[in-house]
């Protein structure tokens, strides 16, 4: 990986932009072509993680395990 110098200018847009994602780690990863932003930390709290993955109505949640459980039928067939 080729480090680039930055601007303080360019820097301060993109801490901007992280922060609009309440993303505050001092080391990210960028990937333009997948659009995603990798954190570079080690240790995640329960909470990070939760917050991460999102939650869940409980309409969607019996959504998603009705199609589950139809999977699991097509499968067994």
């Amino acid at each position: 990986m080729i480090s680039k110098k930055m601007d303080s200018h360019a820097t301060g847009t993109i801490k901007s932009i992280l922060q609009k994602l309440n993303i505050n780690n001092p080391r990210v990863l960028i990937d333009l072509d997948k659009q995603t932003v990798e954190a570079q930390e080690d240790d995640y709290s329960i909470d990070d993680l939760l917050e991460a993955a999102g939650a869940l109505t409980p309409e969607r949640g019996k959504e998603l395990l009705e199609e589950v459980n139809q999977s699991r039928e097509e499968w067994n067939t």
